[in-house]
């Protein structure tokens, strides 16, 4: 049978209409943009915090806490941890509070929940004494919980300690040291913390210094957090008779991270 070009062209527009056409994947849109591909997580992680107590009137008082830390987890077995805390008081023109923490923590993997770790931290406290207590020390951690909102980390080590008071020489020991680290995220921009450390002298474990720090952070923007943290200091033996054994602060500031 021929086919006139007139029933040429009606066959032809009818197979063009009974063609399926090919679907080609659209990109996800949030609104009117395409979502960017997410991208690896940052190797480097931390914040940076600015406190400020102000008084004026019967007596004048200031108060101000600088606090940084940063984290380099590039996902493998090596993990580095910074930190520094710098507290600064005077009431009346007269110094009322001087102290400074920093410490370098090194973390090697040997397990989902098992590591070795390396510390140097640094103390100088102005009211306990303290001239600098350095004390580096080494050993081993443990992950007793690692979820998506909690965690908790315990470790303990050994090491050598050298403190130096005002009017003394400097003393030198070995030391042994424990400490655990507790998060837990309330919400998807809040979270509470809580921290402990112990330097225990190996020679005569009455002489010892224990560090407890507890907080609360509430997100503000996704950079930025309001957090309050009680910190305790007690040094079992101090320097002097004088100077007490427990130093509390209570510290408020806005931290930016990043």
């Amino acid at each position: 049978m021929r086919l006139t070009p007139r029933q040429l062209i009606h066959v032809f527009a009818v197979a063009t209409l009974l063609t399926p056409c090919p679907v080609f994947a659209q990109p996800q849109t949030t609104g009117s943009c395409p979502c960017p591909p997410a991208g690896p997580p940052p190797i480097w992680t931390g914040s940076a915090g600015f406190g400020l107590t102000l008084n004026r009137g019967n007596t004048d008082t200031t108060n101000i806490n600088l606090s940084f830390d940063a984290t380099r987890d590039p996902k493998a077995k090596d993990v580095w941890k910074m930190e520094a805390l710098y507290l600064r008081g005077d009431t009346n023109g007269e110094l009322s509070a001087n102290r400074v923490f920093a410490q370098v923590r090194y973390e090697r993997n040997l397990t989902p929940r098992l590591f070795a770790f390396g510390q140097l931290p640094y103390l100088r406290d102005h009211f306990k004494s303290i001239d600098y207590h350095i004390a580096p020390n080494g050993g081993l951690g443990y992950r007793v919980i690692t979820t998506p909102q909690t965690t908790l980390t315990g470790d303990a080590g050994f090491g050598v300690k050298w403190e130096k008071n005002p009017g003394f020489d400097v003393q030198t020991s070995a030391v042994v040291t424990s400490g655990d680290r507790f998060e837990f995220k309330l919400s998807p921009t809040s979270t509470i913390t809580q921290s402990f450390a112990a330097v225990w002298d190996a020679d005569d474990w009455g002489d010892a210094l224990y560090t407890f720090a507890a907080g609360a952070a509430a997100a503000l923007t996704t950079r930025s957090q309001l957090k309050l943290e009680l910190l305790d200091t007690y040094a079992t033996r101090p320097p002097t008779p004088e100077i007490k054994n427990n130093d509390v602060a209570l510290l408020a500031a806005l931290v930016y991270k990043f």
